[in-house]
């Protein structure tokens, strides 16, 4: 069975830190483009970033540059999504999507093979 899970969310105020992690088990993920999405209640779902699975290139949405880092670490079948500086406007469930292969070229509107059920982040003061 395929399965990617995150975890790490939770409550925080403006300015402060979460790591996020996706994990995934009956795939190598190390072999596999990883992505993060968010969705905030009652809006559409947004793409965040993306890394790759060739290279570990990635893919920043503006709104995130400079705040969020992306990183793989292969051997232990994880993603990262460090998140620093958060905004109240980063509030959401935030979901990681994987694919075999390939880079981040339209990743925003691709459909994903492989989705977890999400984790919550909350920014409040």
């Amino acid at each position: 069975q395929v399965q990617v899970a995150e975890s790490g969310g939770g409550v925080v105020r403006p300015g402060g830190s979460l790591r996020l992690s996706c994990v995934a088990s009956g795939l190598p993920l190390g072999y596999y483009v990883v992505a993060w999405f968010r969705q905030a209640p009652g809006k559409e779902r947004e793409g965040v970033s993306c890394i790759s699975s060739s290279d570990f290139s990635t893919d920043y949405k503006d709104f995130v540059k400079g705040r969020f880092t992306l990183t793989r670490d292969n051997a232990r079948n994880t993603v990262f999504l460090q998140m620093n500086d958060l905004k109240p406007e980063d509030t959401g469930v935030y979901f990681c999507a994987a694919d075999p292969y390939g880079d981040c070229s339209g990743w925003e509107t691709v459909s994903w093979d492989h989705w977890g059920q999400g984790t919550q982040v909350t920014v409040s003061t």
